[in-house]
């Protein structure tokens, strides 16, 4: 019964994409029905579930629904796969982390080789028709000029390796999340995330950043593989260490006894002031954790 329950959601989901604004949250837990059914079930009874949910969607919206449901399906199997080996929990969340990556870029040459639709023309395409509604409105500055909006679209074409890693990890992490809480409930010994006090990156990261942020500094703007490389591994480290930043502000709150919102409420400038990810940078490189720890 729980089975055909979450194959139900998993159609609501997959409905819900024709919902403007609505179809923004749904799309982030698409996932969460596939990797439940599939770490439950046997092999041959998810595709029982699964194939009449497609067969509904598809009569509903039509085919090209299944498109979206197949890219969600092969990231979730790797997940449940990963649940019934009872892998850990951080191995879990990169090997799906890679998964979505891969999967993003598979579709985004499909589009392109297959389909003939090119995601970078689209960008710039976009970009200059927002400038041109803008200028028509009087809105941009008299010293805009062409120049500036391709500008503008060579650094959103340069970013879109950072925006597809982020968003690959962001669906791994909600997926894991809310996939874990319900497993937890009918599965013995379901992998647990290390709790926030003890996210720790290498040491070793402290000195990849570094060397990263200098050659940064001498790089050109030129298009070319190396500057680009650059420009995307700088923010990227970044984040990683901003998430070491509010690990280091749960661990103190956990040593202080503070209250569990203190750490929480601390997270949100340290995720919007990326200059502020220099706190991780200085936790990873030093032992300031030992000298909280003694005087508690």
């Amino acid at each position: 019964m729980k089975a055909v329950l979450w194959s139900g959601a998993s159609l609501l989901l997959i409905l819900s994409l024709a919902v403007p604004v609505l179809n923004i949250l749904t799309i982030m837990l698409l996932m969460v029905p596939y990797v439940i059914l599939y770490t439950t079930l046997s092999t041959k009874s998810f595709l029982l579930h699964l194939v009449p949910v497609w067969i509904i969607a598809a009569v509903i919206l039509g085919p090209s629904v299944l498109i979206i449901a197949l890219f969600f399906l092969i990231p979730a199997m790797v997940m449940g796969q990963m649940y019934r080996k009872k892998a850990p929990a951080p191995y879990i969340l990169r090997r799906t982390t890679l998964t979505i990556l891969f999967c993003l870029l598979a579709e985004l040459l499909i589009f392109e080789g297959v389909l003939n639709q090119s995601f970078i023309d689209q960008i710039g395409e976009f970009v200059r028709a927002l400038v041109t509604d803008l200028e028509s409105e009087h809105v941009l500055p008299k010293e805009w000029d062409s120049d500036y909006t391709d500008s503008v679209i060579r650094i959103m074409i340069q970013s879109i390796p950072q925006a597809i890693i982020l968003i690959s990890f962001v669906y791994a992490v909600i997926t894991q999340y809310f996939a874990r809480k319900v497993l937890a409930s009918s599965i013995e010994d379901i992998p647990t995330m290390p709790k926030a006090k003890d996210w720790m990156l290498p040491r070793i990261m402290v000195f990849f950043y570094l060397v990263v942020y200098i050659l940064n500094m001498f790089a050109d703007s030129s298009s070319s593989f190396y500057s680009v490389a650059l420009m995307n591994l700088v923010p990227l480290m970044k984040y990683a260490f901003t998430i070491q930043a509010i690990g280091f502000f749960f661990f103190i709150a956990h040593q202080r006894k503070w209250n569990k919102a203190v750490p929480v409420i601390i997270a949100i400038p340290l995720l919007l002031f990326p200059p502020l990810s220099l706190i991780g940078v200085l936790d990873a490189a030093f032992p300031i954790r030992k000298s909280f720890s003694k005087s508690s």
